[in-house]
This record gives C-alpha cells, structure tokens and sequence, in this order.
C-alpha cells in the first residue's frame, strides 16, 4: 500500500501517521557524503493511505511525507542543484531564474531571483524550459539553459548574473512540441532533449534534423566523441517531445515522451536507436523501432520529468496529475506494476529531481492553459519515502 499527502485530512489522524513515519524515517540533513549543504526544510505535511495494496510490487507497505517547499511560482518547468544545496529553478513564461533555498522562513524555502533573460520569448509550451549545472561548477560557476526564441530553440550557457552565451541554435520550434530537457551525463557531456515540431512528425526520424531527438554535445554546442554519427549531435531519434531525462546508477539512461496522441511513454535510451513516432505511439510491432519500457493511457500519463533514486523511477505526469514509481531492477526489468502517488493533489506535474539529500523534488504547472491553479500554485513539492525508495530511511 502506498500512504501519501492529501488535503482535508483530519488533523489527529494526521498527526498519527506522521508520527509513524518520522520514527522511522530521517527528514533531515543528508548523510555527510552527500554532495552539498542541506536546506533547512520545513516540517513534512499529513500523510494519509491511498492507492490499491495489490499496486505495491513489493507486497509491503511504503510512506511517502509530502513537504510544499515553495508556493506561488510562475510555471516551474527546469530544476537543478548547485554544490551548496541551492536549487536554480527556471520559470517557463517569465524567463527567470530562481534560487530556492537552502535557507527557509515560515513559508518554507526562501524564494529569490537570481536572473531574468530577456532573449527568452515564451509561448505555448516554450519560453525558459530545462537548466543544468556545469559539473566543474566550483571552478567555471557555469549554467546551462534551454530556451525558445521567436524563431527557434536554442541552448546557452552563463555565469549567474552574466550574459547568456548561446551554443546550439536552429532546434525547432513549436505551439506545443519544444522538448526542453537538458542534463549532465554519467560521462559529462550534456544531453538535451527536444521536440519534433511538426503537426506531421517529419523531423523526428531525420537525421539531419535537430527536432525530435535526443541530442549529446560538449560545453561548447558541439558532436561529442563517440556519437553515432562523428558530426552530428543526435543520439537518439524517432521522439515526439522529450521534456525528461535521467540515469540511473548503471549509466542506463531513461526519457519521458508527452504530448502523443494515444500513449505516454517513459523510455530507455539507447545510443543510435529510433524510438518510432511519428510511425509509433507506445509500443509498436516494427522491430527496427524501439519500444517503450513502459507506456500508459495520455490520459493517465503526458509525463513530462523523469528522475532516479536507487531502484526507483519516477515520473511526473501533467494529464495523469500524479508520480509514477517504477521499481526497476539492475538488468532493467520492471517489478510489478508502476505505482501512483499524488494523484489528484496537486494538479499538474511537470518536474521531478533526485536532490542531494536523497529525495524528490516535484513541480506543478497549474498557471498554465489545462491547469486549474488555486492560491498556492505553483508550489514545488519534497517527497521522502519510508521504505528508502527515495529519501533516507
């Protein structure tokens, strides 16, 4: 059974089961081997039973505390961790840059602006979407961004404060296909992922096209070594929009695929593979294609972040309004079926990040057309599990 955050509980019964869990569980400053300083979290909220016991693969119980670290933000879209803790968190359609933490008040995590492009020019789905930071940043203080122009999408680079300094142009760009994932490797390139573009799908599968791919460069917009092709940054190809990627421990790579028409996918990348759209939607008969490792209903799904915490895989889906966890072994099969968590609560859920201390963090993307935002939104959310699925047990 899963045991998550909801609001209206009765505050007793409440109290009880966080009471139950923290006995259990460590909320904490990480583990000193963790990378970075830990925030002064604020303390979790209620936790209460949800979901189907026959849904855990494990066939035991799992708590999940929910903590709102941040409220009234402006469509979160990226996030990543600086070396003391500090969350860069991207707003889509202001073009900001925040710091989140790690200090708090009352209202949980401090919240300041750190930088606002202007080069960003956001609408639909496309504005200030993915950030990464540089994996040398205690020397170069580098910042990587994902963001549309008028004409196209575009990654850069900065120092916080600076001048963005662009290195890759001419990604396509769209009303509702942008991509935007961007991330650091196992092997320190930096990895992107993007969107086809197109109503029709045609530049997904074209090699010469930068839209629809995953796409793996050096710092400076360029192939890196061992590509598929030598002069070319495609990785991977045949996405429709590819707003997450992660790895786990064994350096498999996974992506989430939104926006199709019938299914949701959370993918497992391959160098050199094509993963089928537009000829596929989820799992397809052509085996020259590869196939999701796991794909729903777009309904239930349109998971947009990805991210790893030991055995476990989650996903933050935006139509699903829930987080998926897939229990994931170390040949890459699946345990069981993928559980649900947050379904409902939040609204729509865009971004998911391992952070330093072992938990997850969470975005919503209420203030957005689909969204129904209330006062609070948009917040980002800190999962702690209390079986070690993701946080400290």
């Amino acid at each position: 059974m899963i045991v998550r955050s909801r609001r209206g509980r009765a505050v007793a019964a409440a109290l009880a089961a966080v009471l139950a869990l923290t006995a259990a569980c460590s909320f904490g400053p990480p583990d000193p081997d963790q990378q970075g300083a830990p925030p002064n979290l604020p303390k979790p909220s209620a936790v209460e039973p949800s979901g189907d016991a026959s849904a855990d693969p494990g066939g035991g119980s799992q708590e999940v505390a929910v903590t709102v670290l941040a409220k009234a933000l402006d469509v979160p879209w990226g996030m990543a961790f600086l070396p003391d803790g500090t969350a860069l968190v991207t707003e889509r359609d202001t073009g900001r840059i925040l710091k989140v933490g790690p200090e708090s008040d009352a209202n949980g995590l401090t919240v300041t602006e750190a930088q606002r492009l202007s080069e960003v020019q956001a609408s639909g789905d496309g504005g200030l979407l993915g950030i990464a930071v540089s994996p040398k940043y205690a020397t170069d203080k580098t910042v990587f961004v994902y963001y549309s122009t008028a004409k196209d999408n575009r990654i850069g680079k900065l120092t916080l404060g600076g001048k963005l300094q662009t290195i890759l142009t001419g990604i396509p760009r769209s009303a509702s296909a942008n991509g935007g994932a961007l991330a650091f490797g196992p092997d320190g390139m930096l990895y992107a992922g993007t969107g086809d573009g197109t109503a029709t799908g045609t530049l997904a599968p074209n090699p010469k096209s930068l839209g629809g791919k995953i796409l793996r460069m050096t710092t400076a917009g360029k192939p890196a070594a061992g590509n598929p092709v030598k002069t070319s940054l495609v990785w991977s190809s045949g996405h429709h929009n590819v707003q997450g990627i992660a790895w786990d421990k064994t350096k498999r790579m996974y992506a989430t695929e939104t926006g199709q028409k019938k299914s949701g996918e959370l993918n497992v990348i391959v160098k050199g593979k094509n993963y089928g759209w537009p000829k596929t939607d989820g799992t397809g008969a052509d085996a020259k294609l590869n196939n999701p490792m796991f794909s729903w209903p777009v309904a239930e799904s349109s998971c947009s972040g990805v991210a790893v915490i030991e055995q476990t895989v989650a996903t933050a889906c935006l139509l699903g309004q829930r987080v998926y966890l897939l229990n994931v072994t170390g040949n890459g099969t699946v345990l069981g079926t993928p559980q649900a968590v947050l379904t409902g609560e939040y609204g729509r859920l865009r971004g998911i990040i391992a952070a330093p201390d072992g938990s997850l963090w969470v975005s919503t993307s209420n203030r957005e057309d689909g969204g129904t935002p209330d006062t609070d939104d948009d917040r980002i959310i800190r999962l702690v599990f209390s079986d070690g699925g993701a946080g400290r047990s």
